[in-house]
C-alpha cells in the first residue's frame, strides 16, 4: 500500500514583510486500519527552514529567497521539506512496527509458584 504524504501545518516567520524562515510539518500514513493484523500507520516529520543557514565549514547555504507569504505556493513548501531524509526513517518505522514488529513475551496465567 503506498505512503500518503501531507503537509499539516505551515508557519512562516516574518521580517520586512518577507517569509524569512518556515516551520513544516508533514504527516505521514500507510496501510489499512481495518486489516487483520492491523497494517495502518502514522508518522508526522517537522522541521524549520531558514532562508540561509551558516554550515559548519563556515560556508552559508541558501534554503531559498525571502518572498511575501503570499507568493508561495504549497508545492514550494513541500519542496523545501527534508523528504528524503522523512521517506527513509518512516519506511523505518513501518518496517518495525507492523511489518517485522520485536516479539513481545507472554504473560502465562497458570505459573504456579515453586513451593
Amino acid at each position: 500500500m503506498a505512503v500518503t504524504k501531507t503537509l499539516t501545518n505551515a508557519m512562516p516567520f516574518n521580517l520586512n514583510s518577507k517569509v524569512q524562515k518556515w516551520n513544516l510539518t508533514m504527516q505521514y500514513k500507510q496501510g489499512n486500519k481495518s486489516a487483520d493484523p492491523p497494517t495502518y500507520y502514522e508518522s508526522s516529520f517537522e522541521a524549520t527552514i531558514p532562508a540561509s543557514e551558516i554550515l559548519p565549514d563556515g560556508s552559508t547555504q541558501t534554503n531559498f529567497t525571502p518572498k511575501a507569504e503570499s507568493s508561495w505556493t504549497k508545492a514550494e513548501l513541500i519542496a523545501l521539506c527534508p523528504t528524503s531524509l522523512w521517506n527513509t526513517v518512516f519506511a523505518a518505522q513501518y518496517d518495525s512496527v507492523i511489518t517485522n514488529p520485536p516479539d513481545l513475551p507472554v504473560p502465562d496465567p497458570d505459573y504456579v509458584i515453586p513451593s
